[in-house]
């Protein structure tokens, strides 16, 4: 990768590994769905001026029907249910799943054609990568931190985080990033304002609840996804989801320092599975593996 790509790379995965620790600190007074759509209506006041200066949203919203997918995949219906799974799971926790990402994206090569996705390299990571995630689940299942709904949903947000990147470098590939994103959360936060207007009346939440979601929208949501389209143009979708290698590592930081979460067995024996996996999983190879 470039030197662009490795600064971006860097910066996502620290500012990716925060979110899980915010929402959790939101989730604990607001409805899921109106943190998805706080942060989403603060970026869209942030980058739809940009986007309309700049006269990115006209080609955008050309391919209005791929933007609505991407919207949907990677903030809609995740975020939705990022934060339903944090009310009963570990910040941490709910970032080593997302890990999975990258192995997932495998799968998902494979499915669109790509004849190495399965070479031996890439299949041993991706056996090493989700024997990690049995054991995390397996093992946080009998000490009673985890249940299988907010399982379901962290796999199911994986699976978003991976479909996306894909549609943006195929279907949007070409498009001014900024008018993409601008949209999408535009449509995001629309989707979810009868929640989001519900949650700031009669009274506002805490200081705290309020701090965390501005880091949210503005931070995590707003500039994020500008580096991150930035990123995949550099990269690639699948090594641009890469940067979940540093994500849990940072949200289980954070999670241990702030929230002072436990650190379980489950997450110290498939933590490291789980990066290795994902590692090895979209490690460059030839046709012979």
């Amino acid at each position: 990768m470039t030197r662009e790509a490795w600064a971006l790379f860097a910066g996502m995965s620290v500012i990716w590994g925060m979110p899980y620790l915010f929402i959790k600190i939101a989730v604990a007074e607001l409805d899921p769905a109106a943190v998805a759509g706080s942060r989403t209506l603060l970026a869209a006041l942030v980058l739809l001026p940009l986007a309309a200066r700049s006269g990115a949203l006209r080609p955008a919203s050309r391919l209005w029907p791929w933007v609505v997918a991407f919207a949907l995949l990677e903030m809609a219906g995740p975020w939705l249910m990022l934060g339903h799974a944090e009310t009963r799971v570990t910040s941490g926790f709910a970032g080593l799943m997302i890990a999975a990402v990258p192995m997932v994206g495998v799968l998902i090569a494979r499915v669109r054609g790509d004849p190495n996705a399965f070479a031996p390299k890439r299949l041993a990571g991706l056996g090493i990568g989700f024997a990690g995630v049995g054991f995390l689940v397996g093992l946080d299942s009998l000490s009673g931190h985890v249940d299988a709904l907010s399982v379901l949903e962290l796999l199911a947000v994986a699976v978003g985080y991976a479909v996306a990147p894909v549609i943006a470098n195929t279907r949007l590939a070409g498009v001014p990033a900024i008018g993409v994103i601008a949209l999408s959360v535009a449509l995001v936060a629309g989707l979810f304002l009868p929640w989001t207007v519900a949650a700031y009346t009669p009274a506002l939440p805490s200081t705290q609840v309020l701090a965390a979601v501005l880091v949210l929208g503005l931070v995590c949501t707003a500039l994020a996804f500008v580096w991150f389209f930035r990123l995949i143009a550099l990269a690639g979708p699948v090594r641009a989801t890469v940067i979940t290698f540093i994500n849990p590592a940072v949200a289980i930081g954070l999670g241990l320092v702030v929230l002072a979460e436990p650190l379980t067995r489950g997450m110290a024996l498939g933590f490291p599975m789980v990066l290795a996996g994902a590692w090895l999983a979209t490690r460059p190879t030839s046709a012979t593996g």
